[in-house]
């Protein structure tokens, strides 16, 4: 090209980039080389079916959200979840060369699940789409950002590892006058940390996040925003690999054949569907949803049992559980919000109501508390007002089962089982947290479940519905005994 040619054709092809603001599909197909002999797309005449709908429905979203520059508009997010190979990094590029070219200033984080993915896999296929695309000698691309030649500091898309310790890197990331944007590849194995600072930078401006990923386990924010209870914020694309150009058809048959069309092996790995019980998950999604469908029958002298779980802070909830019999369903479920656990008393009167009426007719014959934090405090004052059915129970006390590690293990167990044959509601809470807890290692080949500590580390909330249901397991409840007398408890888990 002339020198004299290349003003009219920079001015051409920034009036042509203009049209796209709204169309990611039509940049897409307008500026990479689809079917030109000698490039990587030669034989490509577009983007697949599945990333076509994606495309278009960003660019409706767009449309619909009118962006005037200044005033932030609400982010647009979606979650692709798939099985392997249907191109879900290609979309990733094609979105950011999009954003890049047609957004001034606009500024992006590309993530994902291992550094090595992210580097030969992920940001390998931005540098590649980037270098194809017609507007790539705006932009310097290297193996760590793509940015704008005159705008380096402003105008830029940085890649970053989603270590939790790199938390900080995601911060700051604000873009008032055009779009913050942050795709995560793989992003079942992102924590929840990375996603709440992600959090921090769609507040202004026209916001974009992107979660890809195969949904390799049960719990955690990719498959809250897919399949969970955040599913209502998200806009979800479940793709099967059998229906992308792109895969191996051959060696999904094999795997089809191999594990069956029903195993979650090939849900994940090919239907892109969340498995019916991760590896390390200790009550799988299937007894619990059949719970929520069971019709139960509850003998008349069955007891009333309540567990609370008392909040370790403010982003968790005191919660206390009623259960007759097979039935946990029938009693609504009580939520108190866990800045009160600086008020003892407000515990105090709220349990001292739930002690002093009756449900159906029936009182509360037995109320297990779990001992830490305000239990013991609370556990007193309760007593000198008169309840003595009560009774503080030690997670990490010794379990009078030798199959479990400490006793919240054994009341778990116990819980598992009578999940076969009981009903309980379908709270969205309470569904999460039977299924959030995994197992951890033990020597002795105990079950040992994951800690509260543990789970948040992975982005699975503290279970407090699933705690409180478990506490309801501490001990028999003689249907014979008085509703105000206590069981005979061993001595080993009692709290002094």
């Amino acid at each position: 090209m002339s020198t004299a040619a290349k003003p009219d054709f920079e001015r051409q092809l920034h009036a042509e980039v203009a049209k796209y603001y709204a169309d990611p599909k039509g940049f897409a197909l307008a500026m990479f080389p689809w079917g030109r002999k000698g490039t990587p797309l030669e034989h490509h005449p577009g983007p697949d079916t599945w990333q076509c709908e994606a495309l278009d429905w960003i660019g409706q979203q767009v449309k619909e959200r009118k962006f005037n520059g200044h005033d932030a508009v609400a982010a647009i997010r979606f979650a692709v979840s798939s099985g392997h190979g249907i191109g879900k990094s290609v979309l990733v590029a094609m979105l950011v060369c999009w954003i890049m070219s047609t957004r001034p200033f606009a500024q992006g984080t590309v993530t994902a699940n291992t550094i090595t993915q992210l580097n030969t896999k992920t940001w390998a296929r931005v540098q590649t789409w980037a270098r194809m695309c017609l507007t790539s000698h705006w932009f310097e691309i290297n193996s760590e950002r793509m940015y704008h030649k005159q705008y380096p500091s402003s105008w830029f898309c940085a890649k970053q590892s989603s270590k939790e310790e790199n938390s900080e890197a995601f911060a700051g990331q604000h873009a008032e006058n055009s779009t913050s944007f942050y795709f995560n590849d793989e992003d079942s194995a992102i924590s929840q940390t990375i996603h709440e600072v992600e959090e921090g930078g769609l507040t202004d401006g026209e916001p974009i996040i992107g979660l890809f990923g195969n949904p390799t386990r049960s719990n955690g924010p990719f498959y809250e925003a897919v399949f969970g209870r955040m599913r209502h914020r998200w806009r979800q694309f479940v793709i099967d690999s059998r229906n992308s150009r792109y895969t191996n058809k051959e060696q999904i048959a094999e795997w089809e054949a191999d594990y069956g069309e029903d195993s979650d092996f090939f849900r994940v790995r090919v239907k892109g569907l969340a498995p019916r019980a991760s590896d390390a998950q200790f009550i799988d999604h299937e007894r619990v949803l059949a719970a929520q469908k069971r019709e139960v029958v509850v003998l008349p002298d069955e007891p009333l049992v309540a567990g609370v779980d008392f909040a370790w802070g403010g982003s968790d909830d005191n919660v206390v559980r009623f259960r007759r019999g097979a039935d946990a369903r029938s009693i609504q479920s009580v939520r108190i919000k866990g800045e009160f656990t600086r008020d003892p008393s407000v515990m105090v009167n709220r349990l001292g109501d739930i002690l002093a009426r009756k449900y159906d007719g029936r009182s509360v014959a037995m109320m297990f508390l779990d001992s830490a934090g305000i239990a013991g405090p609370v556990a007193k004052r309760l007593r000198d007002l008169g309840h003595r059915n009560i009774q503080e129970v030690n997670f990490g006390a010794d379990s009078p089962d030798p199959k479990f590690r400490y006793y919240r293990d054994y009341m778990w167990g116990q819980m598992k089982d009578w999940l076969l044959t009981a009903g309980i509601d379908g709270h969205p809470e309470l569904e999460s947290d039977l299924v959030g807890p995994g197992v951890r290692n033990d020597s002795r080949q105990r079950v040992w479940l994951e800690s509260k500590e543990d789970m948040k580390k992975r982005g699975v909330d503290s279970p407090d519905d699933g705690d409180a249901l478990a506490l309801t397991f501490a001990a028999p409840v003689s249907a014979t005994r008085p509703a105000m007398a206590m069981p005979n408890f061993p001595q080993s888990w009692m709290a002094s």
